[in-house]
């Protein structure tokens, strides 16, 4: 009851759930992009269980708080820098992330397949794999932002579940607008080579504020969302016919137009002179 009635706590859940659909945003896109490599009847599978395991992932990062905590303890120094477990798992995260990221660019750029067969090689395994160990990487940077934003479990707990039940149903949609549209799954894992060096920064203890990270994303989004409209636009008026209305009339009609005006102004002349003789 605290809590419905408390307007900084409604303020906090909703900052908080806002920016775990954020965050989250990149979990989808990178696991709509390695579910793409697999045959279709398995993707929306993939999509989902890999989803559900980050949901997991993060409702159980949520209940051993103390052991999130307790990550960012250091526990040893390089080069004069701390290094702690939460260092450890977003430098080796980031990396993944940094490495999958250029490989996908790389295929989609020069693969010989050109998006054909290759999208079908990976395994089932392999991608869900793939999509769990991005997903610890993910759900730990959620959590230990719900830990510094709120104090009540369950404030955390309300927000990571709705965020995630949000990204369930809509992966769908936003998976199949990324693989429909090639410059969107460009810009799509160039976003992901950002993550992944903003992981490696944190991961260094420079901490990058996260407008900085994602409002370049927001503004590129929203540039490649004019873009695909004017495709949309060229589109529609290529495939409209163009009706001409005809500048020039045809020589035949052009002829028989003139020796009709001829009769016609000939006619009552012939007359008027037939009429006038009988005068002379």
């Amino acid at each position: 009851m605290e809590f419905l009635a408390s307007p900084e706590l409604w303020i906090a859940f909703a900052t908080l759930l806002l920016l775990e659909i954020v965050l989250g945003i990149d979990n989808v896109v990178f696991i709509s992009i390695l579910a793409g490599r697999l045959p279709e009847h398995q993707q929306a599978r993939a999509r989902t269980i890999g989803l559900s395991l980050a949901l997991i992932t993060r409702l159980l990062l949520l209940a051993s708080l103390s052991w999130v905590i307790g990550l960012t303890a250091p526990l040893f120094t390089v080069l004069g820098q701390e290094i702690s477990g939460r260092d450890l798992i977003l430098l080796l995260g980031g990396a993944f992330l940094l490495g999958k990221a250029t490989y996908e660019i790389h295929e989609h750029l020069e693969g010989s397949d050109h998006g054909g067969a290759g999208k079908k090689a990976a395994s089932f395994g392999s991608v869900i794999v793939q999509i769990l160990i991005l997903d610890v990487v993910f759900s730990l940077d959620s959590v230990i932002t719900a830990v510094g934003m709120v104090d009540e479990l369950f404030i955390m707990v309300a927000a990571v579940v709705i965020a995630m039940v949000i990204m369930l149903v809509s992966v769908g949609v936003i998976s199949d607008f990324v693989n429909k549209h090639p410059t969107v799954k460009m810009l799509a894992l160039s976003f992901l080579l950002l993550i992944g060096g903003s992981l490696i920064a944190e991961g260094l203890d420079q901490h990058i504020p996260k407008g900085y990270v994602y409002g370049p994303i927001a503004f590129s989004i929203f540039v490649e969302f004019l873009n695909l409209r004017a495709k949309s636009r060229r589109k529609r008026q290529e495939a409209t016919p163009v009706h001409l209305h005809p500048t020039y009339v045809k020589d035949g009609q052009q002829r028989a137009g003139a020796s009709t005006g001829a009769g016609a102004s000939t006619g009552p002349a012939t007359e008027a002179s037939t009429e006038a003789e009988p005068v002379k």
